[in-house]
Parts: C-alpha cells; structure tokens; sequence
C-alpha cells in the first residue's frame, strides 16, 4: 500500500469550472478526484427542482461536464471518483450516469449512498419536536417542509469502495466527507483512529472549497492577479497519520503557501476546538502549517476528541416570499436621490398593503452600493455621485412582493433625475427557503448502499464508538509585551483573512503573517473593535453576538458573529448574505501594534 494518498479536489461548488477534471487527470499521478456540490443553498434549489421533476434535483453538471467528457481517460488512468453530486437525489444522479458510462462502452462500478433523505418522516420528526440548534426556535409547520436531510458522514463511502465501487456518488453528506472516505478505505482506519480521522477531515475541508486553497479568494491577491485564469486545483497528499501535504499541479496558476492554506483551514469551522462532523469531533486549534517546498505545506497536528452520536440535520421550509432589485443613479447628490427613491418606494407600497388590509413586510433591506454602506460607521468617502441602489422586501404572500416590484418600476417616471437601469423585464417573487437546522440522533438513521451487487444496509461507523471527550480548555490567549513606539496600521498589513457563514452566523479567521504579530492581533481584534466594524449587520445585538476562538498553533484566530446576515443566505435579503466580504471589512480597519516589531520608525498616536 503506497504511504501517501494522493486526492485531488475538482468541485467546491455547484457551477464550479469544468476545467477542473482535466486539469488534475493531465497532471497525473492521483489515486481519487473528489467533488463537492452542495450548501444549505443548493439544497434548497435542488429542493425546488426536484419538486417540479422527481426525476431532478441533482447536480447535472456532474454529469454532463465533469464525468462525461473525461471517463475514457477516469478510467484509463484508474482514478476513482467520490461526489456528493447527488443531492436531493442520488440515485437520478447514478442512473444518469451508468447510461453515460454504457454509452461509452466502459467498465466503471458507481454506487450510491443514501439515507440522509428524511423528508418522509416529516410528521415523525414534528412529533420529536426538535429546536433549531443555532436560535432555539420551534420547527415550522409540517405542510411547509420541503427538504428534511442529515449530514452523512465518510465511513458508507468507505464500504462502497470497499465493494469495488469505481464511483460513489453520495447525496448530502459532510464537505469533507468524499475525502475522508477515500482515506477510511485506503488506509483502513476504524473510529478509534481520532487523530488520524480529524487529519483526514482536515484534509477534506482544504479541497472542498477547490482554487479557494490555491491563490482563490486570496487576501494578497495580487501575487496571482497574473495566472488566476489557469489557476491549478488542489492536491491533498495524505499519510496514514492524517498529517498531509497540500500542492497544485505543476506549471498551473495559483499559488500554495502558508497564507493560502491557513486562510482555507479558517473558513466556517465555527469553535476550530469543538468542529463536530459526523465521524469525528476535531480540535483544530494546535495546527501547524509548514512551508516546505515551493507550492507546497505540510498540515500537521490536527486531534479527534470522539466521535459524536448525532448528525446535524438540515429541514428546508416555505417561509414566504422575496425579492428585490437594483437600481443606478447618477448625477448630483446621487445618494440622497437613491435613498428618497428608495423610501417612496417602500411608502407607497405599504399605504397599498393598509388599504388591503394586508400585514406590513416581514424584512426589507435598502442598500447604497458604492458609498460603502458595508463599512457602516466606518464610512471614509464623500457623498458619491454615482450609486446604485438594492431595494429588497419579505412577505407571506407573493402578492405583497409583486406589488413591490410593480411600483418600484412604476415610479420610474416620479423619482428624482438620475435614475438609469431600471429597463428590462421586472423580477418575479422567489419562494423563501428557511434554513432550520437541528440534531438527530444516529440510530434513527438508516443507511443504504446502492451498487451493481444489489442493496445493503450500511453501518456509519467501523469498530466502536468513541464518546466525545470534553472540549479542550480554552488556550491561553496571546500577551503583548510593553512597547514604547506603537503606530495604527491597517489589518491587512499584519494578517491574512477569509469570512464565510454558517446560516446565520458569519465567520471570519484571521492569521497572522508573522506569529510574532498575533499577540497584537488578538489585542486590537477585540468585540469592542469587532462591533465598531460589523455592528450595522448585528440587528441591534451589541458584543454578546461576538465570539472569538485563538488558534496557537497556526498563529491565527477565528471571529463568530451571530445573527449577522439578515437569516442566512437561503432566505437574505442582503447583498451579501453569506459574508463573503465581511474578512475586507476587517482588514481596512487599523488596529495597534509594536511599531519596533514592525521594523518601522514610531509615529504619534
């Protein structure tokens, strides 16, 4: 058995590019290729599709563009393929492509993994009564529920491998988890390898996002502003430890470094002490990220404290109506114009909805898109002369959003001067998928696997379970020490960053460039500072939103802000609800630091 795995990560979304698949087959030398597909909000689209058409709600461009074009040479070259493609429906994904895979005569086993569909048991589970693990509310009505599924972990993968399986194509599973699997399989690893299986898990986590480990999404992204169009996808070589070495493909763009890992292994992991997956309760806190080559870090340090006996379960519900629209004025006093347009708009509509003696919105968001309105109290511009403005409203009834759009549009000839873009056709109302999130427990869960051996039943785990150790204690936090110059630099100068979210949590992680500079970092960031830069998003919340988790062994520190994205993305109203801006937000403002650290005559504060 070769002592590294090599696992290459072709998909961190749906709709990722297609140059993926080719790319890592070309350079050789892998034993799988891994594809992740889904997030609470594809879920919810392929919810919806697969309402419309029982015989869709997969993702097709697995299919047509990643598998098709590239099977003759999956197949020459033995690689063996690991996907969450499926969906809200796996077994329509591996129909669709054993015709592929007949149509080109070849020889290639797929199977399907299933059991985190639970739609079924709506009724069951309203019984249980479960509370949304993140805002303790209770479960919406059973009529509303479109998608009930639990996040499934790698060990079925495992077994269908373990069956010969050339392909497994799973529906939702953990991100991570076609990673894991790969790695369960080869290297035989049972639940009592903690440690080993947080690596693995890690491992997963640095490709399933793809280019975003790569020189993707970057902080300085200027030192691949050159080459991002050819930019090479990851490479994850795993030891039987867990330890791995992250690497691209030769000659391809991109980048691979300290900054580039570490700003993946920091985004949504939530407490990096107490990352609960289905397989395993990771401590990412003592981490080491290791330059060793050019284009090339070792991972190392990585600690399973147990294997957790529930999974996180994700239900998707009719919550009404959305929908919103973008408008550009220019011109003189450009703000205060789109702002007033912005307010009739709003007035006119609810004197409409009084007369109708229907209720007011349920959410409306107004957004002044190039006065940095994302900065809040941070603002540094003058009044812009050129803006646009994103209007959007919620409510129960389609109607109520319809009538919005009709006379948003509808002013278009009683605004002040300076309106432009409003030609085209009007959107239409889109249906609110909420995001509820809970917890069931592992044996209410029945797993199957799918391959052309037939049917089996498919336990979770191999060997026995471990009960999850108390969290570590919490690492002492990093001290500065006295100083006699100290300066205001901008973050960015001391640090990388990425945010992401989890519903409705936002996240952002933070590392520092030189450890040497964390202590400062964790100084300056505090909730105070961290609720002057993000505070407008907080709905009111003051710093008991705000949570902060160090990091010592990667020199770096994770931020949570609850209830900071308007309900999440399946259901936002924002520009940006799922926080993907919210890490340059950060690292605008300044905070203090050693100006002798920084190597830098002292300036006055």
């Amino acid at each position: 058995m070769s002592q590294h795995l090599r696992i290459g990560g072709a998909s961190g979304f749906w709709g990722d590019s297609s140059v993926a698949t080719p790319q890592l087959l070309a350079a050789g030398g892998l034993d799988f290729i891994v594809y992740d597909y889904l997030a609470e909000i594809t879920m919810a689209i392929l919810a919806r599709a697969r309402d419309k058409d029982p015989t869709t709600g997969y993702a097709t461009d697995f299919v047509s563009a990643a598998m098709a074009p590239n099977l003759a040479e999956i197949a020459k070259q033995g690689v063996r393929i690991v996907s969450n493609a499926g969906g809200m429906n796996p077994e329509a994904c591996a129909a669709a492509l054993r015709v592929e895979i007949k149509k080109q005569e070849l020889r290639l086993k797929v199977a399907v993994v299933t059991g985190d569909d639970l739609l079924a048991r709506a009724a069951e589970i309203a019984e249980a009564a479960p509370r949304d693990m993140f805002r303790g509310t209770s479960l919406p009505p059973v009529e509303k529920i479109a998608s009930i599924n639990a996040y499934l972990g790698a060990f079925p993968i495992a077994a269908a491998l373990d069956r010969g399986a050339d392909i497994v194509v799973t529906g939702r599973c953990v991100d991570s988890a076609v990673t894991l699997g790969a790695a369960i399989h080869h290297f035989g690893w049972t639940t009592n390898d903690l440690d080993a299986l947080a690596g693995g898990s890690l491992a997963g986590h640095i490709l399933e996002c793809g280019p975003q480990a790569t020189g993707g999404n970057f902080t300085d992204w200027r030192l691949v502003a050159e080459n991002l169009a050819d930019i090479g996808y990851p490479v994850a070589a795993i030891r039987r430890d867990g330890s791995f070495e992250v690497s691209k493909p030769a000659g391809s763009g991109g980048l691979v470094s300290r900054g580039t890992v570490g700003e993946q292994m920091l985004y949504e992991i939530g407490d990096p002490q107490a990352y609960l997956l289905p397989d395993v309760a990771c401590d990412f806190s003592e981490v080491v990220l290791e330059e060793v080559a050019p284009d090339r870090v070792l991972v190392s340090g990585a600690r399973g404290l147990g294997v957790p006996d529930s999974y996180k379960t994700c239900l998707t519900w009719a919550d009404g109506f959305r929908s919103g629209h973008i408008f550009t004025f220019y011109g003189l006093e450009a703000e205060e114009k789109a702002r007033h347009f912005a307010d009739t708009v709003l007035k006119r509509c609810r004197a409409a909805l009084q007369r109708m003696q229907a209720p007011d919105y349920t959410d409306v968001s107004v957004e002044l898109l190039g006065t940095e309105s994302q900065f809040g109290k941070r603002r540094e511009v003058a009044p812009q002369r050129e803006v646009a403005v994103k209007i959007a409203v919620r409510h129960p009834d389609a109607r109520a959003v319809a009538l919005f759009l009709k006379e948003a549009t509808g002013l278009g000839l009683a605004t002040p001067p300076g309106l432009s873009g409003f030609a085209g056709a009007r959107p239409k109302p889109s249906p609110v998928m909420a995001l509820f999130s809970y917890l069931t427990p592992k044996q209410q869960v029945q797993l199957r696997l799918l391959d052309e051996a037939g049917e089996v039943q498919c336990p979770e785990v191999q060997g026995p379970a471990v009960a999850v150790a108390a969290r570590p204690s919490l690492p002492e936090a990093p001290l500065v020490s006295k100083a006699k110059n100290i300066i205001q630099v901008p973050l960015v100068e001391l640090a990388w960053a990425r945010s992401g979210d989890k519903g409705d949590i936002a996240n952002i992680g933070v590392m520092a460039r030189d450890p040497a500079w964390m202590p400062w970092i964790w100084a300056g960031l505090t909730p105070a500072h961290l609720h002057q830069v993000f505070g407008h998003f907080l709905d009111g919340a003051g710093t008991e939103a705000i949570e902060r988790f160090y990091l010592p062994g990667s020199a770096s520190m994770n931020v949570l802000l609850h209830g900071a994205l308007g309900g999440g993305g399946t259901s936002s109203l924002r520009n940006d609800p799922q926080a993907k801006g919210y890490a340059q937000l950060l690292l605008a403002a300044p905070i203090a630091v050693d100006a002798d650290l920084l190597g830098r005559l002292p300036g006055a504060v």
